[in-house]
């Protein structure tokens, strides 16, 4: 196209003309620009775990849309309410400073390129919060260029939901049209007619049909991912994992993590190399959700292999509640394992096809309900045997998992009563015994590492040196939770909402930046929108716990003979195991 003036019209003239068009066709809310500035601002505000561009666009462009509908809604309220009820002086004066058409076009576009340059050097502060964080994870640091491609992506994604919702406009007012011309129904009813169909269509919508269709096909989705089985995933042909020719629980019914957790683990030979002493082969079994018809059936059918395995003869043994598919972390378990050279049995169940995230919002009580019935099932049996002749009964819970174990016990007095131990990882801070013990914590002590009763009985750590806080006598059984100052998972709560919570309010931990601050609905935003990351961070941050689980059993069993070299070849050994499964799973 020519950029040159068309005989009697200048270039400027041409240039606004342009700009009139481009108004004409976006029809943009500019108090909706200026909000929506703003949310832009605090989505890339410092949070938890760093973010690449990508997820950062994503995360931007929600925030950018949420506040351009308020500024929408805030601009209407005062055309509405504030305008009329202003003195009559004050808008007469209003009404007499018209500007130019002139004045007013080069305002909006203050507005939308102040909003642009703004959202930029935000953009470049926002990196340089990002590498701040990536250095105390030891990441690789964040591009400032780079970076601001975020800008572009949330910009798409305004367009998009804007685009979205100025769609369905058009469809409530073609209703409106159907209604009172073609039916002739009187406009005053046509209106809020037209109101409850679009509500009544949006609810059933979303929280009947598309909420139920959208768990149902990804229960369906994931229950054929469960069928899907590693090539590194061969069936074991040991009696002492469930899943080989001898067990009660067929290979094909464990599910995909089923069956890789009982086909990689470590082996007798295995274990003796890195501990340098002689090893029993590991006891692991697994029900799957096809194992059984019911979820009692399922935590009878482990009690059964338990006993097909004759588990009770060794020194320990673990009940793990999984997270949402059925996971087991791989290194929790061999950590145990070559621990106690193999003298050990480990059980789980499946509860779910979905993930954990998935699970949480579809039906978090099965976790809980799986938890009480294989904890309670395998406390009873154990319960049975000579108080002289019973392995150690420990608990294990990672996650959701941990909530499904929590679930089990009725506080810390139950559990100190049933099992000689227990280990949690990563607890979500809405698990009920958790929320108790912290929010009772000795005075003075920070809620990223609470100390409850002078450590009498429960610890809570981010590492081994943690875990010797206080000073003071730990009884045995015990407790120990692992929570790192960076897991969102730890630290996120609806209270985020409105209420400054005490993590924010101490001391930051070794890995949150200092820059981090609490504001109202923002920072529950931040963190919900950590969720998705909390897994893509380097070991020791975030939710990666890596073979910090090995000094947790450390704290809760006492192993005897756990000299410093040992500990090391253990620690050593695990870190060959993390590589080879994320190469091969």
């Amino acid at each position: 196209m020519t950029t040159e003036p068309r005989q009697g019209e200048s270039v400027p003239t041409r240039i606004w003309g342009w700009l009139r068009a481009a108004e004409h066709a976006v029809r943009p809310n500019y108090a909706g620009v200026v909000v929506a500035a703003i949310f832009f601002a605090w989505s890339v505000s410092p949070s938890l775990l760093p973010r690449e561009w990508i997820f950062q666009g994503l995360v931007s462009g929600i925030s950018a849309v949420i506040g351009y509908g308020v500024g929408c809604v805030l601009e209407w309220a005062f055309r509405k309410w504030v305008w009329p009820r202003l003195p009559a002086s004050w808008r007469e004066w209003a009404g007499r400073w018209q500007p130019s058409d002139r004045a007013r076009q080069i305002t909006k576009l203050v507005i939308v390129v102040g909003a642009a340059v703004g959202a930029a050097a935000v953009l470049a502060r926002s990196a340089r919060w990002q590498r701040d964080l990536e250095v105390l994870m030891g990441m690789a640091p964040t591009n400032t260029s780079s970076y601001l491609r975020t800008e572009l992506l949330a910009a798409a994604t305004v367009a998009l939901v804007v685009g979205a919702y100025r769609a369905v406009r058009w469809l409530f007012r073609l209703l409106i049209r159907v209604l009172n011309i073609d039916w002739r129904i009187p406009r005053g009813i046509a209106v809020p007619g037209a109101v409850v169909v679009i509500v009544v269509l949006s609810v059933l919508l979303f929280q009947g049909v598309l909420a139920k269709a959208f768990f149902s096909v990804a229960n369906s989705a994931f229950s054929v991912r469960n069928s899907n089985t590693s090539p590194s995933a061969v069936q074991p042909q040991q009696p002492e994992r469930s899943g080989s020719p001898q067990s009660l629980a067929p290979w094909n019914t464990l599910g995909s993590e089923g069956r890789w957790f009982v086909s990689y683990a470590p082996t007798a030979q295995r274990i003796a190399e890195v501990t340098g002493k002689p090893a029993r082969e590991p006891i692991r079994v697994y029900a799957g959700l096809e194992s059984a018809k019911t979820e009692e059936d399922i935590a009878n059918l482990v009690v059964k292999e338990l006993d097909r395995t004759n588990a009770w003869d060794r020194q320990a043994l673990v009940v793990v509640t999984t997270t949402g598919t059925g996971w087991v972390d791989s290194t929790t378990a061999a950590s145990i394992e070559y621990m106690y050279g193999g003298d050990s049995a480990i059980a789980a169940t499946q509860y779910s096809y979905l993930p954990s995230v998935l699970s949480f919002l579809s039906d978090k009580e099965k976790a809980a309900n799986a938890g009480r019935l294989v904890v309670h099932a395998v406390h009873e049996r154990w319960a049975q045997l000579p108080p002289d002749h019973r392995p150690k009964l420990l608990i294990y819970g990672e996650s959701l998992g941990s909530q499904g174990s929590e679930a089990a016990f009725t506080g810390l007095d139950d559990i100190r009563t049933l099992v000689d131990g227990v280990l949690w990882v990563g607890p979500p801070n809405s698990n009920r015994l958790w929320t108790q013990i912290t929010e009772r914590r000795d005075p003075g002590t920070p809620e990223i590492l609470p100390i409850y009763a002078d450590g009498l009985v429960v610890r809570f750590g981010a590492t081994a040196d943690d875990l010797k806080r206080p000073d003071r006598q730990w009884l045995s059984p015990r407790i120990v939770y692992l929570q790192h100052a960076s897991d969102p998972i730890v630290w996120w709560s609806p209270d985020l909402l409105f209420t400054q919570p005490d993590w924010l309010k101490e001391p930051r931990g070794s890995d949150v930046s200092k820059s981090i601050r609490w504001w109202p609905i923002v920072t529950f935003w931040q963190i919900s929108a950590d969720l998705a990351h909390a897994q893509k961070v380097p070991s020791g941050h975030g939710h990666r716990y890596g073979t910090t689980v090995l000094d947790g059993w450390a704290a809760v069993t006492q192993p005897a003979d756990w000299t410093p070299d040992r500990v090391e070849r253990i620690r050593q050994a695990l870190d060959e195991d993390i590589t080879w499964e994320y190469a091969h799973k």
